[in-house]
């Protein structure tokens, strides 16, 4: 039974770290984009939380695979930046393609949002499975 519980201090290092992964991808996010989600939320817009929401899950698929493959805790770190720039770049580039992309998403355009957030999961789905390393 105990030895079950052996790697828990491992599991809590790899996780507190995937954690804190996680808040700065939100915060780097939050503050590339054009317009400010977590206000935008707070005043029930469902298209910016549609959009984060689902950059969230694209960040977290390829988090998940550097978790899991992962050798070290800086190997995650690394590979979670990686997954963080990928993201971004996924970000820029529906930017390029709907130039006034902020504007529709604070205006609760639910369409900018899900096209943003079908291409944040497809780039975090892709990403996922590269990083089989």
């Amino acid at each position: 039974m105990f030895s079950s519980i052996s790697n828990l201090p491992e599991f809590l290092l790899f996780f507190l770290m995937a954690a804190a992964l996680v808040a700065a991808y939100l915060l780097v996010y939050t503050l590339v984009t054009a317009h400010n989600e977590l206000a935008l939320i707070r005043q029930n817009v469902v298209a910016a939380a549609l959009a984060l929401g689902l950059s969230l899950v694209g960040f977290a698929l390829p988090l998940s695979s550097a978790v899991v493959y992962a050798k070290s805790v800086a190997d995650l770190a690394i590979w979670g930046v990686v997954a963080m720039v990928v993201q971004l770049a996924a970000y820029g580039m529906v930017r390029v393609i709907i130039p006034n992309l902020s504007k529709r998403i604070a205006a609760g355009e639910l369409s900018a949002a899900i096209f943003l957030g079908a291409i944040s999961l497809a780039a975090g789905i892709i990403n996922a499975a590269a990083m089989t390393f």
